[in-house]
């Protein structure tokens, strides 16, 4: 499809898709955003809206759909082309502080689905198989902006079915018809914990989340989505005051600073003392590890994220990594965050925990110096170097997680953010936990933010803002372990947020493959149980991987030897045919 010729004098836009402002659509998916481009902006002139009809437009929507990532392309109802404007004005508005989180509210019909198979494997219907499907007709109401993926309808009507009434399937089909569901649109400054805040915040009203969808722009701004059940009227205005009340509470706290008002048991923070000139870390003078920034020399960087940089570089001669917070992104909050994780780091010291070697506390030179892990993390072997652990190699890594894990919470350290992208391995292949306190550092390979990525990994009780203690860690180590297993990224086709709504109301884990070993296979679901109270402590999976680990060695050795006793008859058979 050409893209539609518009007045030259606005320059970039017109049906030359090569211009620097619309690089060429060669890959499948870049096609398919320009697809979406054209049939939107088509709509919209039809419709004779006065906004696409003003000089420039077609340019002005070709960027914002360049601001966000190709999945909004992708995912957005077609059929509801005035959305599009609706994202694009609030993030307009969110330009501003004062308008900070824009808003829009209002009431959506969504269509039950005919594939109620709740699965991890179905791929998303494109927004071309949303717009064939259409609008449903006994609703008056329109559907939500993005199409879901048919998973997470079923996900969400299932959930639906089960708190109604038990009884005719009939009167279960229609339940999702008799109870109002609205969509709140949401538009801020991309900041940590954003997400994490807003789903407390809608929990704190009293809303269910059924879909999410969540994205950040490529020059720091976020546009979330959620369609929510759980406010009893049609009507959008009292929900919409209700929002703002409970923003204006949150702004009052801090936006960072809040909490779900449901009482928590995370691990209680050590206080700090953050002014402008140092982050007072507490000292027991059993270590010096203060840097001087002049003994550090910076090498490659070798990843980058929004609020840090990681580089690898040498500290007095030694091979280290180096991870500097951003000075322009410093605040308090960040701050108090890194002197937690500094806390943390030097009173750890175990062969399979990262080796901390100092810190520059003194703003605006904060920085982590840790020892240099040549392997890479383990996210990055399995998903950008597409490699592949035996079940021997894949046994001794999760060995080496489990008796990292196990030493931290004997040290009554719950890790929080355990997933592949935090594993690094050294030169001899041996696997060690890192990144204390929130991730700040983002692989260039494609890894989320912690905000957003870690809900992939994330136990239920930690989404839903629920007391939680280091069986957290156990439920994200089951997910680890799922992903050496396939190399696959868990819930591969769902949004961080779908995925989170599936685990938490669904019960939804990762399918583990049939030719897995029975007792790893068992492992996995004993770490996932949605009961923290169920999951084994690290101690108990230390012991059965060692089992698993002796059964594999057993087998191998077993193996070899039918191997070498075939070959040497064959040898015998060989030199009697010679003779």
């Amino acid at each position: 499809m050409v893209i539609e010729e518009t007045n030259e004098s606005c320059g970039s836009r017109a049906s030359d898709t090569s211009s620097s402002s619309s690089p060429p659509a060669q890959s499948r998916q870049q096609r398919q955003k320009l697809e979406v481009y054209n049939e939107v902006l088509r709509r919209l002139k039809q419709s004779n809206n006065e906004e696409a009809n003003q000089p420039c437009f077609d340019d002005e929507l070709w960027t914002h759909f360049n601001r966000l990532p190709t999945r909004y392309a992708l995912d957005v109802n077609v059929e509801r082309a005035e959305d599009v404007l609706m994202h694009k004005r609030l993030l307009h508005l969110a330009h501003d502080p004062d308008n900070r989180p824009a808003i829009e509210v209002r009431l959506v019909q969504v269509p039950p689905t005919h594939d109620r198979n709740a699965a991890d494997s179905v791929v998303p219907a494109s927004p071309r198989e949303v717009a064939a499907q259409g609008s449903p007709r006994q609703s008056i109401h329109p559907p939500p902006a993005f199409g879901s993926s048919p998973n997470l309808e079923a996900l969400a009507i299932e959930a639906n079915k089960s708190e109604d009434m038990d009884g005719d399937n009939s009167v279960h089909a229609n339940a999702q018809y008799s109870r109002p569901m609205h969509e709140i649109t949401f538009s801020s400054d991309d900041k940590p914990k954003l997400l994490s805040q807003l789903t407390s915040l809608l929990a704190d009203i009293g809303l269910n989340i059924q879909e999410a969808h969540a994205f950040s722009t490529v020059d720091g701004f976020s546009l979330d989505v959620f369609v929510v059940d759980g406010w009893p009227y049609e009507e959008t205005g009292q929900l919409r005051v209700a929002l703002e009340k409970e923003v204006f509470k949150m702004e009052k706290q801090g936006w960072s600073s809040h909490r779900s008002s449901s009482p928590t048991s995370e691990p209680e923070e050590i206080p700090m003392k953050c002014d402008p000139e140092h982050v007072e870390i507490p000292n027991d003078g059993t270590d010096v590890w203060e840097i001087n920034p002049r003994h550090l020399k910076f090498g490659n960087k070798v990843a980058s994220g929004s609020y840090g940089d990681l580089y690898k570089g040498t500290y007095c001669s030694q091979e280290v990594a180096i991870k500097v917070l951003k000075p322009e992104r410093i605040n308090s909050d960040l701050q108090k965050e890194f002197a937690q994780e500094v806390y943390i780091m030097r009173k750890v010291r175990h062969k399979n925990v990262v080796q901390f070697i100092g810190a520059c506390t003194k703003p605006p030179s904060l920085c982590i110096v840790t020892e240099f892990m040549s392997g890479g993390s383990v996210y990055d072997y399995l998903h950008k170097q597409k490699g592949v652990f035996k079940l021997p190699s894949l046994i001794k890594v999760a060995i080496d997680v489990s008796k990292g894990m196990n030493y931290l919470h004997q040290n009554n350290i719950i890790h929080r953010d355990l997933k592949a992208a935090n594993l690094l391995m050294d030169e001899n292949e041996v696997v060690k936990v890192a990144d204390f306190g929130v991730a700040r550092v983002k692989a260039q390979s494609g890894v989320m933010t912690a905000e957003t990525g870690t809900y992939r990994w994330m136990a239920p009780e930690v989404i839903e803002h629920k007391p939680y203690d280091h069986k957290a860690d156990v439920f994200s180590f089951g997910i680890v372990l799922w992903e050496l297993l396939t190399g696959k990224l868990p819930y591969e086709y769902l949004t961080p947020l779908q995925a989170a709504v599936g685990v938490v109301q669904k019960g939804l884990r990762p399918t583990i493959p049939k030719n897995a070993h029975p007792k790893l296979a068992e492992l996995l679901e004993k770490c996932w149980q949605q009961d923290p109270a169920l999951r084994p402590d690290f101690s108990e999976i230390i012991e059965v991987l060692q089992q698993i680990a002796k059964e594999v060695g057993e087998e191998g050795e077993q193996e070899r030897r039918k191997e070498k006793s075939s070959g040497g008859f064959l040898s015998v058979l060989r030199r009697g045919h010679h003779h």
